[in-house]
C-alpha cells in the first residue's frame, strides 16, 4: 500500500480571532517576508476569500493569485487584505 501523504490545511486551524493574531504575529515575529505573504493567504481562505474580495475591493482569482506559492504582491494589495481581514499592524520599538 503506497503512503498517501495526508493533506495540511493550516487555514482550517485559524478558526478564532485569536488564533489568527497569533499565528500572524509569530510570523512577523520571524520576519520572513514570503511566509508573511503565505500567511495572509491562509488567513484570507480562513475568513473566506470571496468575502476578502468583497471587502477589499479586489477580484477573487487575482487575491488566490496575488497569495499563490512564489507570488510577489504589491504592498498596497496585501494592506488592502489585512484591513479587509479585520487584522491592524503596528509598530513598536525591538528593543525596548
Amino acid at each position: 500500500m503506497p503512503n498517501t501523504p495526508i493533506a495540511f490545511d493550516m487555514a482550517a486551524l485559524l478558526d478564532s480571532d485569536e488564533a489568527i493574531s497569533e499565528y500572524l504575529s509569530q510570523v512577523l515575529a520571524d520576519g520572513d517576508t514570503d511566509e508573511l505573504i503565505r500567511a495572509v493567504g491562509y488567513v484570507a481562505k480562513a475568513r473566506g476569500m470571496a468575502q476578502i474580495a468583497k471587502d477589499s475591493g479586489l477580484g477573487r482569482a487575482s487575491l488566490y493569485k496575488a497569495f499563490a506559492p512564489g507570488a510577489k504582491p504589491r504592498f498596497d494589495t496585501v494592506v488592502k487584505v489585512m484591513r479587509a481581514m479585520g487584522v491592524v499592524l503596528h509598530a513598536q520599538p525591538a528593543h525596548p
